[in-house]
């Protein structure tokens, strides 16, 4: 479904996110490109050689002790799940300049996915702001990771500090106990 509708004149009642494919109508696996344009490698093609380092800012960041996070780390890898996003939050009378310009970017292959809380979903969340959220496909790339951020900062004027998450912290279940203090929904690998 391509919508041009904006995020906040979408409050349908269970259409919580709007995702880049509703508006531009081609899914994360069309935007090839992005990966030989900005060097990153792909999830399928990542190896235990590839793992992020666990310093001092991850540890500090992290509701986990350096070796969970290195544990989840290796779940990521062994479940292929690489990808992870940028938070930004937006109130309703910015939101919608901010998604229109960050769905160019991604039709553009300067970003790889994002998606966004509609009205509707901010509702339902009980939140004041839209939470915009811009994925990276392989989070152990972590000049990508920063090149995005520094992106959204220079080109979007996302200028406060803002948090990475993993989406493998979001993995519930039978991974529970691996992910310990990341699964809370404050735990991020990187903030800048």
């Amino acid at each position: 479904m391509v919508t041009e509708r904006s995020p906040t004149a979408i409050d349908d009642p269970g259409w919580n996110w709007l995702r880049v494919k509703h508006a531009t109508g081609f899914p994360r696996q069309a935007r090839d490109g992005y990966f030989p344009e900005h060097g990153v490698t792909r999830p399928a093609a990542t190896t235990e050689a590839d793992l992020p380092p666990v310093g001092a800012e991850a540890a500090s960041s992290l509701a986990a002790d350096p070796e969970t996070v290195r544990d989840v780390d290796r779940l990521a890898l062994e479940t292929n799940y690489l990808s992870g996003k940028w938070l930004v939050e937006r109130p309703p009378e910015t939101v919608d300049d901010l998604w229109e310009a960050v769905v160019e970017d991604v039709a553009a292959e300067r970003l790889w996915d994002a998606k966004v809380t509609t009205a509707a979903g901010r509702e339902a969340f009980g939140e004041t702001d839209h939470a915009v959220l811009v994925f990276t496909p392989n989070y152990f790339d972590r000049e990508d990771v920063d090149r995005v951020r520094r992106r959204l900062r220079d080109v979007h004027d996302v200028t406060e500090p803002i948090r990475y998450r993993p989406d493998v912290y979001t993995l519930d279940g039978v991974h529970e106990d691996r992910l310990g203090g990341l699964t809370d929904s404050g735990a991020s690998r990187f903030r800048v």
